[in-house]
């Protein structure tokens, strides 16, 4: 179960202030500040994206000219003019499908701010929090163009390191950073993955199920 938001956290009242859907806003917005991720007219696929903080930062940046998709089990409304959303799992079997009826072609960018409903057990929550990353990693293969870049949280813990062998095998530049809106207790962290090199033969790591909370 999340925690409720604080009002006396210092990014959450900066988030109300500046008309934001949620204090995660800013921590794409470090990231795309650190690593120039997003260009003007490019396409984005957010993953998990309500309550649409992240759309609201990635839609500024790639401007009226580009293309934001935002995906998440909750639905997500009043964007701008250039983001479109839709209720979608990311495990369905016509998520490509579904997908192309928003954006027809490759994505310059995959982000995904996608966390497992927690359960308090640590380790079930970074296995179910591993699962979600590693089902966005696969994504890339279909939907990621080459040379595009992936951002996706997970939550350090078992099989982290081989999730990050993962990421190095298919980008030629990967980064972990802890944003400075992280709280304080949190154990998640971000990969940040420049300069993607599809697999011909991706490995067949397992696929899991279930659903996944938007950002926040």
């Amino acid at each position: 179960m999340s925690k409720p938001y604080d009002p006396r956290d210092a990014f959450y009242r900066k988030a109300k202030q500046e008309g934001l859907r949620a204090r995660s806003a800013f921590k794409i917005e470090e990231i795309a500040q650190r690593f120039g991720l997003f260009r003007k007219g490019m396409a984005v696929l957010d993953l998990g994206a309500a309550p649409g903080g992240w759309l609201q930062i990635i839609s500024r940046l790639v401007g009226p000219s580009g293309v934001v998709v935002g995906i998440d089990l909750q639905p997500i409304r009043g964007m701008g003019p250039n983001v479109r959303t839709a209720v979608l799992d990311i495990y369905a079997p016509d998520l490509r499908q579904r997908l192309d009826e928003l954006h027809a072609g490759a994505f310059d960018v995959i982000t995904s701010d996608m966390a497992p409903k927690t359960t308090g057990v640590k380790a079930t929550d970074e296995a179910r929090s591993l699962d979600l990353a590693e089902h966005a990693l696969r994504l890339c293969e279909d939907l990621l163009r080459p040379g595009g870049a992936f951002v996706a949280k997970v939550f350090e813990g078992g099989g982290f390191e081989g999730y990050l062998r993962q990421v190095k095998a298919r980008f030629a530049r990967v980064k972990l950073v802890r944003p400075e809106a992280t709280r304080g207790r949190s154990f998640e962290i971000y990969v940040v993955a420049q300069g993607h090199r599809p697999a011909k033969n991706p490995p067949g790591e397992g696929a899991g199920g279930g659903g996944a909370d938007g950002n926040g």
